[in-house]
């Protein structure tokens, strides 16, 4: 900034010129004009800067918050919350409301996944040395992939051709078994029935890692006690569903008592506490896989009956049986509950799918149902429920055909397949063998739980 005189001095040369009375009035309009100009600067200055001159960079201070990321600062600072941070939405609800909403998702269930003997040649390759179950379920994988969720039974350990492929009574799967569920659409298993320990405890392991190495999940054993307390909690559309499984036993076969958790027995307090820890953990509803029943009958026993009802009672909102390999009927049971609206709740209890692939014919054993229930999140004026409606039973039939050394099988829609007739691989009398078929089971499937008698 260059070197400024005097005002006096800049102002003589005028007052010799025009005299004393000029040089006051100069004198004047010059201080005027140095104030205006120190006026000008200093508001320049305080636009630039904010705060403090433009000659020195200002103070360090605190940044001040925008409206949106957080509340204007206040003199004393708020206690911590100990909720987690919400980003305001643009259009906020009254303090202390969630906004309406509904979300819908669709769990899709099957019955027993068996592998005997017989089902394994005709699917082995010499040359690459693998087998390929893919195409057990080409003709229902699009019925299975419209599931949000898709389970089944798993009924057979997949532990390894060290430990041998065999089938009853003691069976255990080609690892390529696991591939062929995955590819169909499968994504929880239940692992919990009475063919688990057939290859051991060492069959469990094998078979959770051979799962689990393809991003598929089990529930019902686990590998150690870490395992074992994992919840299983799967999010569709904003659902979360929770998962457990239990048999009535293992054909027999036991672990020892310091391997008590590899699989989990039907047990009412275990299984309450189980559905407990759920909730908890914010499991919208809970399906329990339930291996119970009497094999080849075709109406639930008293027994199923009765853990079907404490199960629901301890919580559970659908139960999704196996193990007689025969189709039983499903219904609603309405149970005691003080939370839910008018103390009463509705659970959805399917007594027995059948059995979905297997070597098994005649008497209903090759007959099964994929079972397909919407699940609907509801909140309203901040209270949030989970109902399920919409249930639909879809019979399948297992098609078994070709010579006995080499039989191959396909799971067929037998309504679909009846309207479209376009298997090749389907004979006129496979035809009329499924159209007497569907009549039966679907009535068999309206029949009330509580009747006696097989029909």
């Amino acid at each position: 900034m260059r070197h400024l005189r005097p005002l006096g001095e800049r102002l003589r040369p005028l007052a010799s010129r025009y005299g004393e009375g000029m040089l006051l009035t100069a004198k004047c309009l010059a201080l005027g004009a140095a104030i205006m100009g120190f006026c000008v600067a200093a508001t320049a200055c305080s636009l630039l800067d904010g705060e403090g001159t433009a000659s020195s960079p200002p103070p360090a201070q605190t940044a001040k918050p925008t409206p949106i990321a957080q509340p204007p600062a206040t003199p004393t600072a708020p206690a911590a919350s100990k909720e987690p941070a919400v980003s305001p939405s643009p259009f906020p609800s009254p303090a202390g409301e969630v906004p309406d909403s509904v979300r819908e998702a669709t769990l899709v269930a099957v019955g027993d996944i068996m592998v005997h003997s017989p089902q394994l040649p005709g699917y082995y390759n010499p040359k690459t040395k693998k087998y390929d179950f893919k195409p057990w379920f080409k003709q229902v994988k699009p019925l299975l992939r419209q599931g949000d969720w898709v389970v089944g039974n798993l009924e057979t350990p997949i532990a390894g051709a060290d430990l041998k492929y065999t089938g009853y009574p003691r069976f255990n799967a080609p690892t390529e078994l696991s591939n062929a569920l995955k590819d169909a659409g499968f994504q929880v298993l239940s692992t919990a029935n009475n063919h688990t320990l057939d290859r051991g405890f060492a069959g469990i392991v094998r078979t959770l890692a051979n799962l689990r190495k393809l991003g598929l999940v089990p529930v019902g054993t686990a590998a150690n006690a870490d395992d074992a307390a994992r919840l299983v909690i799967e999010e569709r559309n904003g659902i979360k569903l929770g998962f457990l499984s239990y048999t009535y036993g293992t054909n027999g076969i036991r672990v020892s008592e310091d391997k008590a958790f590899a699989v989990n027995l039907i047990d009412r307090d275990a299984i309450a506490a189980d559905i407990g820890r759920l909730k908890e953990a914010g499991a919208d509803a809970v399906a329990v896989s339930m291996h119970f029943g009497i094999e080849y009958q075709r109406m639930p026993s008293d027994e199923q009956r009765r853990i079907a009802r404490e199960t629901l009672e301890d919580g559970a909102d659908l139960i999704l049986g196996s193990h007689p390999h025969v189709v039983q009927p499903y219904e609603t049971l309405v149970v005691d509950d003080p939370s839910a609206p008018g103390g009463k709740r509705r659970g959805l209890v399917v007594y027995s799918m059948g059995n979905f692939v297997s070597n098994q014919t005649g008497s209903w054993k090759n007959v099964g149902v994929i079972m397909s229930v919407k699940l609907v999140k509801r909140t309203e004026n901040g209270i949030t429920r989970t109902s399920w409606s919409d249930v639909k039973a879809t019979p399948t039939w297992v098609h078994i055909w070709g010579p006995d050394a080499k039989r191959h099988y396909t799971v067929i829609p037998m309504q679909q397949e009846l309207d479209e007739r376009n298997d090749p691989n389907l004979t006129n009398k496979d035809y009329a063998v499924m159209a007497s078929l569907l009549p039966g089971i679907t009535d068999h499937l309206r029949r009330k739980a509580d009747q006696k008698g097989e029909g």
